[in-house]
């Protein structure tokens, strides 16, 4: 009975044994990486050594955001060897590896620096035209690259350097997820920024941002003109005072100012002009009858001015009007002005003939050395009885009943 029992024991001990021993060899590896450093700069030669044990053959693959290739090994002393090739240690990030063929999975990581030493620095700015007020702004874009184009590592610093009228400034940021940037805000005064940066003693060329005004604020209007006569001949001029943002900042050469005029009948007219050193002049001939304006400027729409009111006096008090040549021949004038000279030419006259009440025509013609004919002709307005309304410079005269024959 005690020989059972032991040789009972005897098999279970020999059962445990070879369960662990089948357990060791089972967990112990076939290929196992020598190779402890993980971190490399750019441009290093980078290999990873493994040791095997047995005469498999394993490939490696390998890949990072540039690229990826499956490498083979070169196998010496029981030590199996990858070489990185140089498209993918150039450049910087984590480069993935893996062996193919194992039973196990082996990977891991590596990761590879930019040089801290940039060879250029690309910049960005925009955008190029901001307004003055504080409220504006441009972005600057520094990226430092190293020789092989790789941004240098995070939290380097750089300087952005920047001129404007007698001031220079220089603030310092840091790379963050490979760029560094700055908001820079216009200053109150217009004029001409120049911008650089600075990263480890390499300078960027110069960029420079148009400060330009804002917009305009409001202005007043003013007039000039030779006499306030009704002469349809004569040159008004209406001009701005200078016309400048919130900050006193003269606004752009260029900018666009409408004048709008109300007469006293309701009619509107506009007149425009371009701003000059911040004043702006618009031109408009006097009108031919008496009338008086109402005008007021507008800045596109965002600033405006003041209204002005002018009159203008009638230029014409009487004329005379002759019937000639059985009445088909209608001569007016002499036309004289203010000064009882014959008006300059060109002022309007208009001839109205009606029928029983029904109209029948509208003629015009512009004097010329103070008169203007109208001649009816008879295949268009045959022998009968007219109504005849002739108007110029405001004063309408009618002729009632004339007969032409």
């Amino acid at each position: 009975m005690k020989l059972k029992k032991l040789f009972l024991l005897t098999i279970l001990q020999l059962v445990i044994v070879s369960f662990f021993a089948q357990e060791t060899t089972t967990k112990q590896s076939s290929i196992s990486l020598l190779s402890t450093k993980t971190t490399f700069n750019v441009n290093d030669k980078i290999t990873l050594e493994f040791t095997v044990q047995t005469d498999s053959i394993y490939q490696l693959y390998c890949a990072n955001s540039y690229g990826a290739t499956v490498l083979e090994p070169t196998i010496t002393n029981k030590k199996t060897v990858f070489e990185i090739p140089k498209f993918l240690s150039k450049k910087r990030g984590i480069l993935s590896w893996k062996i193919i063929n194992a039973s196990e999975d082996i990977s891991g990581n590596i990761t590879i620096n930019s040089l801290q030493q940039p060879t250029s620095i690309e910049t960005y700015l925009g955008p190029p035209s901001i307004d003055a007020g504080g409220l504006d702004y441009t972005m600057l874009v520094v990226i430092p690259t190293d020789s092989l184009d790789n941004p240098i590592l995070d939290d380097s610093k750089v300087d952005v350097k920047y001129q404007f009228l007698r001031s220079e400034t220089s603030k310092a940021i840091f790379t963050d997820k490979l760029i560094g940037y700055r908001n820079i805000y216009s200053p109150k005064k217009s004029g001409r920024m120049i911008i650089s940066s600075e990263s480890f003693g390499l300078n960027s060329k110069e960029f420079d941002v148009n400060i330009m005004p804002a917009i305009a604020t409001n202005f007043k209007i003013y007039v000039s003109r030779n006499h306030e006569y009704a002469d349809g001949n004569q040159i008004t001029t209406f001009y701005t005072s200078t016309i400048k943002d919130k900050n006193n900042n003269i606004v752009s050469d260029g900018s666009y100012v409408e004048f709008y005029i109300t007469n006293k009948n309701g009619g509107i007219l506009k007149t425009t002009g371009t701003t000059l050193n911040g004043v702006a002049h618009a031109k408009i001939i006097h009108p031919d009858f008496e009338d008086q304006w109402s005008i007021k400027a507008y800045f596109i729409g965002i600033a405006e001015s003041n209204v002005l009111k002018i009159k203008y006096k009638k230029v014409i008090e009487d004329y005379q009007v002759a019937f000639l040549d059985n009445n088909r021949t209608i001569k007016v004038g002499p036309l004289k002005s203010f000064m009882k000279q014959i008006i300059p030419d060109g002022l309007s006259v208009k001839l109205t003939i009606y029928k029983k009440d029904t109209l029948v025509s509208e003629l015009f013609k512009e004097s010329q050395n103070g008169f203007a004919s109208f001649y009816l002709d008879p295949n268009i307005f045959e022998n009968n009885l007219y109504t005849f309304y002739i108007e110029t410079a405001g004063i309408k005269k009618e002729f009632k009943s004339f007969k032409l024959w």
